[in-house]
């Protein structure tokens, strides 16, 4: 009998229109790789190291550059080196009435948002400035973590991170079904706030940053898919909660990595909310 089973898996593995999916799943890893460099087995894009336009040498003053010394443009591209680390907290807003013009926070939205800035009050980390959309359930938001925050936190607000359709999803939703008058205008927007919020800090920026977003589902996801390089179509692949919180973090040298997506850890199972 053991002859025979033998006989009967060699018979499966030598036969390609008798294989069994097992086999033929084990035979693609073990017979067809010879020849093969690492790379071949594992294809893999580039990481554009200069995606910001910001690297030292595309901060020189191009006058500078022509008239210097090879120790002048050495000390040029000294000069121009960041070395702080910027790191940007992404924050959803709370939940909001969906039947509303104004689209204001519900009762439930408001409790996110005070645990949300008792949790970032709590942190210990010295957040730098608060940026928020002009909407009005990311600015109620934004008032409400504030009161938990320093007083002379600075503040602004910005329409640019405004919610919208921020590129064409793949695959595509059955129901969300923007014109294409409106990804048009508003993915521009919202490329345009990704272009001026997302890049590594300025040479003049000495220490590292802690920068807060307040703003919507949709822009943080688009944000998350063009930070890390990914394909833009595939932000609506994610789900983000109200009153989450996204940690980008951008290096000196262009890198840019994430230490968290659509943390709600403080929030509990009777608060969250994905509207």
């Amino acid at each position: 009998m053991p002859s025979v089973a033998a006989a009967a898996g060699i018979l499966l593995l030598n036969d390609d229109s008798k294989q069994l999916p097992i086999f033929r799943t084990a035979s693609a890893f073990t017979n067809h790789h010879n020849g093969k460099s690492f790379d071949e087995h594992f294809p893999r894009g580039e990481w554009d190291k200069n995606w910001d336009f910001r690297d030292p040498i595309s901060l020189v003053d191009k006058r500078k550059w022509e008239k210097a010394d090879e120790e002048g443009k050495r000390k040029l591209i000294e000069e121009n080196k960041p070395t702080a680390t910027r790191n940007i907290f992404l924050i959803r807003h709370g939940q909001y009435h969906l039947d509303r013009e104004q689209k204001s926070l519900t009762q439930l939205g408001r409790e996110q948002a005070e645990l949300l800035g008792k949790r970032l009050a709590q942190s210990d980390i010295k957040f730098t400035n608060v940026t928020m959309s002009t909407m009005t359930r990311a600015t109620e938001t934004a008032n409400i973590i504030l009161k938990h925050l320093p007083e002379d936190l600075p503040k602004t607000s910005s329409p640019f991170i405004e919610e919208g359709p921020p590129y064409p999803p793949v695959p595509d939703h059955k129901t969300w079904r923007p014109l294409d008058s409106e990804f048009h205008t508003e993915a521009a927007r919202i490329e345009a706030a990704f272009r001026k919020m997302f890049h590594r800090a300025p040479p003049s920026q000495k220490e590292d940053s802690y920068e807060l977003i307040v703003c919507h589902a949709n822009v943080i996801r688009y944000f998350i898919c063009r930070a890390l390089q990914f394909p833009p179509e595939g932000w609506l692949r994610m789900s983000l909660g109200n009153c989450s919180i996204t940690w980008i973090v951008i290096r000196p040298k262009g890198h840019v990595s994430i230490r968290s997506i659509g943390d709600i850890g403080h929030l509990t199972p009777n608060k969250i909310s994905f509207t």
